[in-house]
């Protein structure tokens, strides 16, 4: 009785299959179109007179004499050198992550073992901090960043999306931290470990899932901004959206605009890796961290 209440029907086997399905291709149909596109020239991919230019490669043919060429992303990384936009996103990307992560374990950590009431405002301080636009953030600094010469560097950039992602960390890591029985600390403490030493060599390593998860979502923050990157940095130390976003601003040159479409594939391609490879520490650490508060 228990086997048979739990085979489920075949049309509702039938039906949750091809929802599943329908999802499956309407999500991943915008980057699979732009993937085929950034193999077509312009005339093909944005055609006027038929869509199917871009399926065909009518244009491409007749101007490269294939239907598929790789001129986009020769044009992006070479004659733009998006190469220089990429170095810089893997610059404040590691350091974003790594620094917030360092103060954001240690600030979860004492305000989930702090007994104080002042650990909650703080951290309804911080949610607040973090619910407001990022462009009032920065706006206020502007005017300092440029008179101190501040502006334009990528470390001023890297400690402006600290501060903004600090708050987001804290939560994260603070939830965590709770999950974790206070006896560990304790028990390491009675057996002769000081407070530190009982962080380091006894919470720490029970805390990696949450630790992985919180630095996969601040790699996110860090790698799609567009608002901090795009206000702080000058041309030469531009990152990858906005050095895209110039491309597309720039439509009246020919070619630009394949430059871009080859640019936000090669950009977006590392994040479908990246949480096709973590997705199972992404959606654990997402219920195991959000069960306190």
């Amino acid at each position: 009785m228990a086997i048979a209440s739990q085979r489920r029907s075949t049309p509702l086997v039938i039906i949750s299959s091809c929802l599943v399905l329908t999802w499956i291709v309407v999500a991943a149909f915008p980057f699979l179109w732009t993937l085929w596109g950034s193999f077509k020239v312009q005339g093909d991919f944005f055609s006027k007179a038929d869509w199917m230019n871009a399926i065909w490669g009518t244009r491409t043919e007749i101007e490269t004499g294939g239907q598929f060429t790789g001129a986009g992303y020769t044009g992006a990384w070479i004659e733009k050198e998006f190469w220089r936009a990429a170095l810089n996103t893997g610059i404040i990307v590691f350091f974003t992550v790594i620094i917030s992560l360092t103060l954001g374990t240690l600030g979860g950590y004492a305000l989930a073992r702090s007994g104080y009431r002042y650990a909650f405002w703080l951290l309804m301080l911080a949610l607040v901090f973090r619910a407001m636009p990022h462009i009032t953030l920065v706006s206020g600094y502007l005017l300092p960043f440029f008179e101190w010469n501040l502006w334009g560097h990528i470390p001023t950039t890297i400690i402006v999306l600290v501060a903004i992602n600090q708050p987001f960390t804290l939560w994260m890591l603070h939830s965590f931290f709770l999950n974790i029985p206070k006896d560990l600390d304790e028990s390491a403490m009675v057996d002769g470990c000081t407070r530190f030493q009982a962080f380091r060599h006894v919470i720490v390593p029970v805390m990696w899932p949450g630790v992985i998860t919180t630095g996969l979502f601040s790699f996110l923050l860090a790698y799609n901004d567009f608002t901090v990157t795009a206000l702080l940095l000058n041309q030469e130390n531009q990152t990858m959206i906005p050095k895209i976003a110039s491309f597309l601003g720039s439509t009246q040159v020919e070619g630009n605009v394949m430059f871009a479409v080859a640019a936000v594939v090669s950009a977006t391609a590392p994040l479908f890796v990246l949480i096709l490879f973590f997705q199972r520490q992404i959606v654990s650490g997402l219920t195991a961290g959000a069960v306190k508060g």
